[in-house]
């Protein structure tokens, strides 16, 4: 399981909100071997008096939150992080220094899925990757 949240700019995310997620999803599914129908994302595209960010960034930082199940190993968070930053640079023109990325990895029995406790589902896919 990966929740996915994206923050940036309005009018510069609104644009590649379609194609950003296609970036993350393949990245994700690659790296953490999920499948590909498992897909979670939400989009928050702030008004600029709504979204604060350090000098040196311009208006396209964007913010990438991602949730899992505990499992990866440090290796492929790491990969992960690294994928994104190469796929987002190359395939949407976004310097890493406008990107930031966190995972935030939870116990299964944190998570409550299609009415039960994540750690009670069967799941289709291996988190200890």
């Amino acid at each position: 399981m990966a929740q996915v949240k994206v923050f940036g700019l309005k009018d510069e995310l609104n644009p590649i909100k379609q194609q950003l997620s296609e970036v993350i999803h393949s990245c994700v599914v690659d790296v953490f071997k999920m499948p590909l129908d498992k897909k979670f994302h939400r989009f928050f595209a702030m008004e600029k008096e709504d979204f604060y960010y350090a000098p040196g960034r311009t208006a396209a930082y964007t913010i990438i939150e991602i949730s899992v199940f505990e499992g990866r190993s440090i290796d492929s968070k790491k990969q992960l992080i690294r994928s994104l930053f190469d796929h987002i640079q190359a395939q949407l023109h976004i310097s890493p220094e406008d990107i930031e990325i966190t995972i935030f990895e939870t116990p299964k029995y944190n998570w409550g899925i299609r009415g039960l406790p994540g750690d009670e589902l069967q799941l289709s896919y291996n988190v200890n990757v």
